[in-house]
């Protein structure tokens, strides 16, 4: 785009994601970002306020880098469970989740437990559109699509955030199928 913007914003992006790898967030700054990226720090506030809003769109642009196309549309709900799940995976193995996780678990409990994200919003807009478009075409449950994608939300969440406290119970395979059939049970017309 215009003056290079793009390529600035994911490189700025990029080195913040490098830094949080190797240190933590609490322990990376904007000089850290600024210095690896090769930029003046004040660029850097060209295009964010403070430290803190660019690792709000570090994380919303690798959680949203994950997601399925929009326009990817599921045959039946097998094939819907299967994207929620191969998603959840990706997330789940998502190095910048698991640093977060290790080094920063206040600020992911908060992204979990205190506020909804950019990227929440962008993944429950996507569950409504799946969701209803699964109820016009009958192979998901009558009901408010909004809600029911909320409550898949919490269970793809709470599973993702979660699994390495039950590794010992569902190794990663098992994990896909449990919350496959979690999924399944709660969204498939009764018969």
């Amino acid at each position: 785009m215009v003056d290079g913007v793009p390529d600035t914003v994911s490189a700025i992006l990029d080195a913040a994601l490098e830094e949080v790898l190797e240190h933590g967030i609490r322990r990376t700054t904007a000089s850290d970002i600024a210095r690896r990226c090769g930029i003046a720090r004040q660029t850097l506030y060209r295009y964010w306020p403070d430290v803190q809003s660019v690792f709000a769109a570090l994380v919303t642009r690798e959680l949203l880098a994950v997601l399925p196309e929009p326009h990817a549309r599921a045959e039946d709900l097998a094939a819907l469970v299967d994207t929620l799940v191969d998603t959840a995976e990706r997330v789940r193995r998502l190095p910048l989740v698991d640093r977060l996780r290790d080094t920063d678990p206040e600020l992911f409990a908060r992204y979990i437990l205190e506020r909804l994200g950019t990227s929440q919003r962008a993944i429950h807009a996507e569950l409504v559109r799946g969701i209803s478009a699964g109820q016009r075409a009958g192979w998901v449950r009558p009901g408010d699509a909004a809600q029911f994608a909320a409550m898949v939300l919490l269970i793809v969440q709470s599973a993702v955030q979660s699994a390495p406290l039950v590794i010992e119970w569902l190794p990663p395979e098992r994990w896909r199928r449990e919350l496959s059939l979690a999924l399944t049970g709660y969204l498939r017309v009764p018969s």
